[in-house]
């Protein structure tokens, strides 16, 4: 009799083996769940939904190293919206965060599954590009660059068009530059695309005058 009561507590014992509705078994994937969460917030930008910059940097850093051992190239873009400070002055900065939202979502929806987008801080976002050569990055670019000048933002009672200004570059297995080179280089470009006349995108090539 006490060898059968035995076997009856083993089998109404809580979280026997494969039994998934175990309430401590519930609460353990509670806590997965919340853990899982939380690593999100750290590499993501809260207004934008995009990786943070803390998670930008680790990423590029990934990414280099693997160009060098794999040999496929790294194209990294730098995109900066136009004239976006006078719309935070006249509109006011709930109007800016609604247009910051917006281009985050026509970048959400134009990269691919292996590509990382991210803010960079203020109105400026970056995108790593595995896989991608220079030419490829460049024509990524200018089609986001139209989506981008294509699209309208509604924000209450206002339609703002908008557009931006791209700068990119690519890494490659042998070349010598550290993670800053590589971004101060896709910076320069961005910021001749802008003194150009903005709403257009700078990179090697234009730079040599010669066509991608």
């Amino acid at each position: 009799m006490n060898d059968h009561h035995k076997v009856e507590e083993t089998k109404t014992s809580p979280c026997p083996a494969g039994d998934d509705s175990c309430s401590n078994l519930t609460e353990l994937n509670l806590l997965r769940e919340k853990v899982k969460q939380l690593a999100a917030l750290v590499r993501t930008d809260e207004l934008t939904g995009l990786f943070n910059y803390r998670y930008f940097s680790q990423a590029l850093s990934l990414e280099m190293e693997r160009t060098r051992r794999s040999g496929q190239p790294t194209c990294l873009i730098m995109c900066d919206l136009d004239h976006f400070k006078s719309i935070n002055d006249v509109h006011g900065h709930e109007v800016g965060n609604a247009v910051l939202s917006h281009v985050s979502n026509l970048i959400r929806k134009t990269t691919r599954r292996l590509d990382i987008p991210c803010r960079y801080g203020g109105e400026e976002f970056v995108l790593i590009l595995p896989d991608t050569t220079l030419h490829q990055g460049v024509r990524f670019a200018n089609r986001l660059r139209l989506i981008i000048e294509n699209s309208s933002v509604k924000a209450g009672d206002l339609v703002l068009g908008i557009e931006a200004s791209f700068g990119v570059d690519v890494y490659s297995c042998g070349d010598q530059l550290t993670e800053k080179e590589f971004v101060d280089n896709v910076d320069g470009f961005l910021y001749i695309a802008k003194q150009e006349g903005r709403n257009r995108v700078c990179h090697t090539c234009h730079k040599k005058g010669i066509r991608c």
